[in-house]
């Protein structure tokens, strides 16, 4: 995705889940009276005996009476297995569409054509979903397993099936246990997996806070990516901990941040953000 979701060379583009059966027989008794025998009543309660019934023995007719149509479970299993071997085709077609020619992949060319007849930018924010949606490993690549996978979980298998979805997963990732979800499988999604890395790169880890908080966009962001962007500390990069925690930062701590303490477990680079932060209020308090 160069422009997709991905890294480059230029950070500034980067983005980047039975009723119970109850027996329902029951046993029953029919006596003709003294020194009768009783009659045992076959299943389907039609009684024994050898009168015929249009020629056919009365136990015979009962018999012929029992016996069930085919169930519609099968036509419909049958039905639904040839729905299920159809999208597979057509997803198939779908794959083959973006995937790479010697790799059986859709790599940053394939991505960039995916996300054109998606009519998305690139590097917006319900690309990032699909990403998400897809359990894609690494910026710029879906794996046939993620590609299949994803749109299978999405109940997608088309271009405009893949379109069709987009508000129910803007509207999902709005739900706090599915953003704090989405939020830390961005921080794995930014890494470069092949070369084993463990941080984020400063640059990169700006471009995905802004991007992950698209839709909700905590009033301490801009300072904090201000922060990083001016560097102070001269950080490279962005450990795990760090990305995690900040989100619970985001919730815990105030606008003003009067209610941050260093006594408590943040990491020393909030201390040092919140106290930069408190000096250039000051100095902007100064100034007017």
């Amino acid at each position: 995705m160069g422009q997709c979701v991905t890294k480059c060379k230029n950070p500034s583009s980067t983005l980047g889940s039975k009723n119970g059966d109850r027996d329902p027989s029951s046993k029953s008794h029919s006596r003709r009276g003294a020194g009768h025998r009783e009659d045992q009543v076959p299943p389907c309660g039609k009684p024994g005996g050898d009168i015929l019934v249009n020629g056919t023995k009365k136990a015979e007719a009962a018999t012929e009476a029992c016996q069930l149509p085919t169930s519609s479970g099968d036509a419909g299993r049958e039905s639904q297995s040839n729905a299920e071997e159809s999208s597979l085709q057509r997803l198939e077609e779908l794959f083959r569409r973006y995937k790479d020619e010697r790799e059986d992949a859709i790599l940053e060319e394939g991505m960039e054509r995916f996300c054109n007849d998606l009519c998305v930018d690139p590097t917006e924010f319900r690309v990032l979903l699909l990403a998400w949606k897809f359990q894609a490993a690494t910026m710029c690549k879906f794996t046939r397993k993620e590609f299949f996978d994803g749109c299978k979980a999405i109940r997608a298998d088309s271009i405009d099936g893949n379109c069709a979805r987009f508000p129910s997963l803007l509207t999902e990732a709005k739900q706090e246990d599915k953003f704090t979800d989405l939020y830390r499988f961005t921080f794995q999604f930014g890494l470069d997996s092949e070369e084993g890395q463990r941080s984020l790169h400063r640059e990169i880890a700006i471009a995905l806070w802004k991007l992950v908080f698209t839709q909700n966009n905590p009033p301490v962001l801009d300072q904090w990516l201000n922060f990083l962007t001016e560097n102070p500390s001269g950080i490279k990069g962005i450990s795990r901990d760090t990305w995690n925690m900040f989100l619970n930062f985001t919730q815990v701590i105030g606008p003003d941040l009067s209610n941050y303490s260093e006594d408590e477990a943040w990491p020393s680079l909030f201390d040092t953000f919140v106290e930069w932060e408190m000096e250039r209020r000051k100095r902007e308090g100064e100034g007017r």
